[in-house]
């Protein structure tokens, strides 16, 4: 397997600097604004938006984060099992206008579980993606609305996002995972 750099800690900070810039600018400011990480991920993103934004336009939007373990459609059927975040959204989604953080978007069945659980804790006025890596591969009818970079992968590849608030280091890297099997070698 070999992992090639996409994105540096410079590359990264301008990308998110550029997607706070559109979302402001998009929104008219930040009047009843708030931005919702997806756990884990999309969460330390969402604090680094919401900072950029308050730089731009003060004061910052406030930021929940959003678990979506229950809303999954592949939980049990092989896929990844449900390993419970904390969902912390402190304030009434009700009439907001939400912008969705996730780290990457693949094939939109993330976004849809994180959409549903939103709509189960309020009536957004709206509801906006914001992505640090756009990959590909939609499985459902889903697109962000502020990318960072579209990276586009091959299924047998993997986007690595390493974010300084989990891996002491910022980066964002495809995996190329190795092709065949050598069990036959």
């Amino acid at each position: 397997m070999g992992m090639t750099r996409i994105l540096d800690a410079e590359q990264m900070r301008r990308a998110l600097k550029r997607i706070a810039h559109e979302i402001v600018e998009r929104n008219g400011g930040t009047a009843n604004l708030a931005l919702v990480g997806i756990q884990t991920g999309g969460v330390p993103i969402a604090e680094r938006l919401a900072v950029m934004i308050g730089e731009i336009e003060g004061p910052p939007p406030p930021v929940g984060a959003v678990d979506i373990s229950l809303y999954r459609d592949d939980t049990g059927r092989g896929g990844a099992s449900a390993h419970m975040q904390p969902t912390d959204i402190f304030f009434d989604l009700t009439d907001r206008k939400v912008v969705l953080v996730d780290d990457v978007l693949y094939t939109g069945r993330t976004i849809r579980s994180a959409m549903d659980a939103l709509i189960d804790l309020g009536r957004p006025a709206s509801i906006q993606l914001a992505v640090l890596v756009d990959r590909g591969h939609r499985e459902l009818p889903i697109r962000a609305d502020y990318v960072g970079k579209n990276v586009p992968t091959s299924p047998n590849e993997q986007v690595v996002v390493r974010l300084e608030e989990n891996d002491h280091s910022d980066g964002v890297f495809v995996e190329r995972e190795k092709e065949g099997n050598d069990d036959n070698a």
